[in-house]
């Protein structure tokens, strides 16, 4: 594995960079230049949790309890919630370098600064692929309609201390590999969980996988 870092710029990244992070492994960083964008997002899902209006998956449930209202003390749960009760996939693990490359996707995608995240989450992501802590992301379960739910929900599982891990040639516990690897977990915000799962980076990973080995 390369120790040289390389940094991800939404919308310029290149596909032999992106082959590069699949073939390597080296460790990646998001452009520093999208956190002003991504807090002025944050700000933005803030506001909406605190107040009156509702806001879907923000301060409500999901699909057919859209119209239950959750409180502010309660958004971080439901949050949770959202992820453990996704982390459902079956079959074969997908490889390491699958689940990296997915990992560097959803960074491009939350430093475009349109899914109102903390900072926290791109530091987590980045210290999980610098530390070689790799998500072990069932290879089957998405339908990649609203997202590829399952697979990232198990992705971020990973990140908030659950699920399970490959490091250093080991498979632990989410929270141990983590421990281990001297990460502290994340704790989920408002809409965080939607925004981790919303998306299809398990997807996209695979079709430039199939690109790269072509």
């Amino acid at each position: 594995m390369t120790t040289e870092a390389v940094t991800l710029t939404p919308g310029s990244t290149s596909l032999p960079a992106l082959e590069a992070l699949y073939r390597e492994s080296p460790p990646v960083v998001l452009d520093r230049a999208c956190r002003a964008d991504m807090a002025r997002a944050e700000a933005v899902v803030e506001r909406a949790a605190r107040g009156d209006e509702a806001v879907y998956g923000v301060n409500t449930g999901f699909g057919k309890l859209a119209s239950t209202r959750i409180s502010p003390e309660e958004t971080a749960r439901l949050q949770r919630n959202l992820i453990l009760s996704h982390n459902a996939g079956v079959g074969p693990d997908l490889p390491e370098r699958i689940v990296r490359l997915m990992m560097a996707l959803k960074l491009l995608s939350l430093g475009r600064g349109a899914s109102g995240v903390q900072w926290a989450i791109v530091e987590t992501l980045e210290r999980m692929l610098a530390a070689g802590v790799t998500p072990s992301v069932p290879a089957q379960g998405s339908v990649g309609a609203s997202g590829d739910l399952a697979p990232l929900a198990h992705l971020t599982a990973v990140m908030i201390g659950e699920g399970r891990a490959d490091y250093r040639g080991e498979r632990l516990p989410g929270g141990a590999a983590l421990q281990a690897a001297g990460i502290e977990p994340v704790a989920l915000r408002a809409k965080e969980g939607l925004a981790m799962i919303n998306g299809t980076q398990c997807s996209t990973a695979l079709a430039l996988a199939g690109l790269f080995d072509a």
